[in-house]
């Protein structure tokens, strides 16, 4: 049992986050299927043939926003994980992880829903906001020992 409540709320909205992350995978594996738009020639000649062994701007929206995600989420389990460590709020720390993770499914559906400019852009500045800020206290609470 964990019992660091901290960490066990981090854990909470970290595993919402992979969680989310598997969503964002599978519905880019659905609109492959969709769009017969496969990456692997094997694929293609399994649903088809090689025609489908092709590009397309569909799927390849759905793939930045996985790799989106990847490129913002585990930076974010990292920092969260050394962030509960070192003794912050309760409350405090869960707005950063509310905010973390509402602003990144925000990010996804406006990446996914082709939402008009900035929706996408203001999502993940918002995402940034609860990073950067678990980066300092972390830096803060560490400074004494470097």
């Amino acid at each position: 049992m964990i019992r660091n409540d901290v960490f066990s709320c981090f854990a909470f909205y970290a595993v919402l986050l992979v969680l989310k992350m598997y969503v964002v995978a599978v519905i880019t594996g659905q609109v492959r299927l969709r769009k017969k738009a496969f990456a692997n020639p094997e694929d293609a000649l399994r649903h088809g043939g090689l025609q489908f062994h092709r590009l397309d701007p569909d799927v390849e929206r759905c793939r930045r926003a996985h790799r989106n995600d990847m490129e913002n989420i585990f930076p974010f389990l990292f920092l969260g994980a050394v962030y509960s460590m070192t003794g912050p709020s309760l409350a405090v720390a869960r707005l950063h992880f509310l905010v973390f993770l509402g602003a990144r499914a925000m990010h996804s559906v406006a990446y996914l829903g082709a939402l008009p400019a900035p929706t996408r852009s203001l999502a993940y500045v918002v995402a940034q906001v609860p990073c950067v800020s678990m980066a300092l206290q972390i830096l803060a609470a560490v400074a004494a020992y470097a």
